[in-house]
């Protein structure tokens, strides 16, 4: 290890317990919740396996009020949870790391769309989701309340968490009641010197409860200039009843930041002065990429503890690099989101750069460790974008014979041209990180400038081949709006994604025609707009990139391109493509507009480059098989996932799939 880091792994007192060292898994969503126990735990073994000293649930439900359906959940409402969270708790503790569990009531956030009990809060508010309202809490039920958070804390102290925390952030229960706008009632609870009431008899119930074996942390948020005043009294009353601090901010878009808008270690401003405020630990997050950031922010307290989620998902064994001195070996993570974009579509989470993320237990796959293969190849791999750089890294930590054949000088795919888009720098990651890797490797060759056909595929001589040729953007406008397509496109105003990627400064009329939803139109739009260009950006759907909001970006999106001019025209599409013009349809009606246009940019669906699968399915090869884009377009994270997966299935002719986790009766 390199000397400077050594204060990275030093001891950190927590209360009764101790981490052994300053790395810390925040408590993040997994999609995973109480119904995968199995695979959750697993997953949480393994980062501890890799090195963070202490690894946290996600929010852990503490009653049926709290029900965030269809959002996966953890939970502690009765004995059988408790078992589960008690595997989680010794897989983590097998490699000596503290495991904790975030205690959570969704208050007004929850729709109980499970449950069917009522929501409560401290004032009948319109719930997350859905057309129905919250129910008052009467002192009644902020009795019940404590009482739920208290059972829950026992329930965790039973299951073996070594960390047990309230969770005063992100606008759930606890965070209403010291909330003005929500919390304003004229009872002992909601007037202004009283609305922290809630808070202080929870912390207080818990250390009386458990303070002796677990250490009480607490998840708040610091706000806005105008309210830190009173955020910072609130912090040092408590201070006392609070073995550990972890401070966000009330800004997910910030807190939860893609790369493309927001930076490593953006918040810092925000929380630098609460260790000082307190006197005790402090953790926060910052998409922490970087040793040298965390070093930084630990030795001129900030921190006292460096929180990752993404970071953590990326590389469980990111600690374990640094330690061991193999920091060019740290799987870095882009902040692409689609982590979280997957807890949303309630599937366990996955990664864009950790394709075993989520697979640990149904898969047996293990971020770092490979089994051999019987079979020692050679394996001649078409096509070095994503998917192919990841097949042949696989193959080749499995000790397999890999020739990767890339048709340009350049390695990385589709990468290259969309990390050059504007704010997906860090995207590069996907190829640097694997083109590194792979130069370690004395069993892959790789061969620029290599177009390969049957002909060259039968020289060779081998007879496991994997085309990995990726795809390439249609302009015929077949996509969701036009399965068949749209034959005016074929225009010589209509440009393609690629070479639209490529245009240079100028003053023309674009329209762009997003039939895709995700970054590709919107991150054209922002570069033409950028390089001088009049843009006007159309949408079939009621916002632009509308996948995006799963990724936490859309609204971002929206705000930049309107700072830049760029004219948006939602739940509309473009029906034809005539002399610098093309003609532009409500999805909702008959209206239609004629819009000029220099140049259209339709942005709709891709077609696969498997033409070269096809030239060899007769060819007698011992196994042929097309991945990633080649066989299914899709987004960066499925070319990764599909080039892995093929890379551990390869001499595995027995491999079933993924396990399911299920209740049998």
């Amino acid at each position: 290890m390199d000397d400077r880091f050594e204060l990275l792994f030093q001891p950190v007192k927590i209360g009764p317990v101790t981490a052994p060292n300053r790395f810390y898994q925040v408590p993040h969503c997994t999609g995973m919740g109480y119904a995968l126990p199995r695979t959750l735990a697993t997953m949480r073994g393994v980062k501890a396996e890799g090195g963070w000293g202490v690894v946290n649930t996600e929010y852990c439900s503490i009653h049926a009020t709290s029900d965030d359906m269809p959002y996966a959940f953890a939970s502690l409402w009765d004995d059988v949870d408790v078992a589960n969270m008690a595997y989680m708790t010794e897989l983590v503790h097998a490699h000596g790391s503290l495991a904790g569990v975030e205690l959570w009531h969704g208050g007004a956030r929850t729709a109980n769309l499970h449950s069917r009990m009522p929501p409560v809060s401290f004032d009948s508010m319109p719930v997350a989701e859905a057309p129905w309202q919250s129910r008052r809490l009467d002192l009644q039920d902020i009795r019940d309340v404590r009482r739920w958070h208290r059972a829950a804390a026992l329930r965790a102290k039973k299951a073996g968490f070594d960390i047990v925390y309230a969770y005063a952030a992100h606008r759930y229960l606890i965070g209403q009641s010291l909330d003005p706008d929500v919390n304003n009632q004229d009872d002992e609870y909601g007037i202004a010197s009283q609305r922290s009431k809630l808070l202080v008899e929870i912390l207080q119930d818990m250390k009386e409860a458990i303070g002796e074996k677990c250490a009480v942390a607490l998840r708040i948020d610091v706000g806005a200039e105008a309210s830190r005043r009173q955020r910072n009294e609130l912090l040092a009353s408590i201070s006392h009843l609070v073995d550990l601090f972890d401070i966000t901010v009330p800004d997910y878009q910030r807190e939860m930041g893609v790369s493309r808008f927001v930076k490593e270690g953006s918040l810092e401003g925000d929380v630098a002065h609460i260790r000082a405020l307190t006197g005790k630990p402090v953790v926060s997050v910052g998409r922490f990429t970087s040793p040298e950031t965390m070093l930084s922010q630990v030795k001129r307290g900030v921190l006292d503890l460096v929180g990752a989620a993404r970071p953590s998902i990326a590389d469980p064994f990111l600690p374990a690099k640094i330690r061991e001195g193999r920091i060019e070996d740290i799987r870095e993570c882009i902040g692409c989101n689609i982590c979280y974009a997957h807890n949303s579509l309630n599937v366990p989470i996955r990664c864009t750069q950790n394709p075993t993320m989520g697979e640990e237990w149904r898969r047996g796959w293990h971020p770092e460790r490979f089994a051999d293969s019987d079979d020692a190849g050679p394996v001649l791999i078409v096509g070095a974008g994503p998917a192919g750089l990841e097949a042949a890294l696989t193959l080749g930590r499995r000790g397999v014979e890999v020739y990767l054949a890339e048709a340009t000088r350049h390695l990385g795919g589709r990468i290259n041209m969309e990390s050059r888009l504007p704010g997906l720098a860090e995207w590069a990651r996907v190829r640097d990180w694997r083109v590194g890797q792979l130069a370690k490797l004395s069993n892959v060759q790789v061969f620029r400038e290599s177009l390969m056909d049957r002909a060259s595929v039968a020289e060779l001589g081998v007879e496991h081949v994997m085309i990995a040729t990726g795809s390439r953007w249609r302009t015929d406008g077949k996509g969701r709006t036009f399965p068949g397509g749209v034959p005016s496109y074929a225009n010589p105003i209509t440009m393609s994604v690629e070479a639209a990627a490529e245009l240079g400064v100028g003053a023309l009329k674009i329209v762009i025609f997003d039939d895709d939803h995700y970054y590709i139109g919107s991150a054209l739009a922002e570069r033409m707009a950028r390089s001088g260009h009049k843009v006007v950006l159309v949408t079939a759907q009621g916002r632009v990139a509308q996948w995006s909001t799963y990724t936490t970006e859309q609204s971002l999106v929206h705000k930049q391109l309107l700072s830049l001019g760029v004219e948006i025209l939602t739940n509309s599409f473009v029906t034809g493509v005539g002399v610098r013009e093309v003609e532009v349809d409500s999805v909702f009606s008959s209206a239609r507009r004629a819009l000029a246009c220099d140049l259209f940019v339709p942005v709709t669906s891709r077609e696969p480059n498997d033409r070269l699968w096809h030239d060899l399915s007769d060819a007698g090869l011992q196994s042929l098989c097309r991945v990633g884009d080649c066989s299914a377009p899709g987004i960066i994270a499925q070319a990764v996932y599909d080039g892995h997966r093929h890379g551990r299935q390869f001499g595995r002719p027995g491999d079933t799939g993924p396990a399911r986790e299920r209740v049998a009766l």
